[in-house]
């Protein structure tokens, strides 16, 4: 039975912290669930990890309902959060309802996610209303990178952090079952969790929160050699596959792959007779010979 907003929120009030990974795919979708992660987010992220793009503006509604309907065909068990990606909830609250309808009937996910605070609330609101559940995300907020000047942390000021608070506090009101604290000082991410009652997920945001989400390729480091501050690496798997495939790329130009173990067999009697076969037909329809 798939996990809900309710679970999550018993989390929050038990203490028991929140363990949330991206996937984007059904093999990593398949591993998070394996390995007993309980809350899965297909981010707009897969728009830098996935399609190679320096961020995530360019990812369209369709890219995330490709995506999140694989993850959540592929899963049982963990609550899947899918993000509404840029400009596709901003100009109005009817378009911010028809995407996010759009992404939990063709998507398949449990619940969507937004990016913004309290001028964003009179939206969450009416999603919340009509019967979708809402995670709210504030801080660092990756779709506007390019008013930000650059992925930079958020609310080391005095104003800044105060904005934090209400931006919490109203996304709250609003009626989001949780929101995700990106890039924020410690100090703030931790008080801004003891005020709410919803749960919070940090990424870069210390851990005073309620919950952890980190970037599945940033934990196996299969994005690149750039690893963010807030990321932990746990393996360098992708290492482990350039060494993999230098190897099969060695023993093809070597002879050395395929060999019998990796072949399939023919009866020497078949082998024979398609021979002869091919010989008899050459004899009736000669092949042309190329001009020397």
């Amino acid at each position: 039975m798939r996990l809900t907003i309710r679970d999550v929120q018993k989390m929050k009030d038990t203490r028991e912290p929140i363990v949330m990974l991206t996937a984007y795919d059904a093999p990593s979708a398949r591993l998070a669930e394996a390995a007993g992660v309980p809350t899965l987010l297909v981010g707009d992220s897969l728009g830098m990890v996935i399609q190679g793009h320096d961020s995530t503006v360019k990812v369209r509604l369709e890219h995330m309902i490709y995506h999140c309907e694989i993850v959540s065909r592929v899963t049982q068990h963990p609550l899947v959060v899918g993000d509404l990606p840029f400009m596709t909830y901003k100009v109005s609250t009817q378009q911010a309802l028809t995407n996010a309808a759009r992404l939990m009937q063709e998507g398949g996910v449990s619940a969507i996610k937004l990016e913004g605070g309290e001028w964003l609330a009179p939206t969450i609101e009416r999603i919340v209303a009509s019967g979708i559940p809402v995670m709210g995300h504030i801080g660092l907020t990756p779709q506007s990178v390019n008013q930000f000047g650059g992925f930079r942390v958020q609310g080391r000021e005095i104003e800044s952090a105060y904005q934090l608070v209400k931006d919490a506090l109203a996304i709250e009101m609003a009626g989001a079952f949780g929101v995700v604290l990106e890039l924020v000082p410690a100090p703030v991410a931790q008080y801004i969790s003891s005020l709410l009652r919803i749960p919070t997920i940090g990424i870069g945001a210390g851990g005073g929160c309620d919950g952890q989400v980190q970037v599945y390729h940033d934990l196996l480091v299969l994005a690149g050699e750039f690893l963010p501050k807030h990321a932990k690496q746990y393996i360098n798997v992708g290492e482990l596959i350039r060494a993999a495939l230098a190897h099969y790329a060695a023993d093809v130009k070597e002879h050395q792959f395929p060999d019998a173990s990796h072949s399939f067999a023919l009866k020497d009697e078949i082998l024979t007779e398609l021979r002869n076969r091919v010989e008899s037909t050459l004899r009736v329809f000669p092949r042309k010979v190329a001009a020397e």
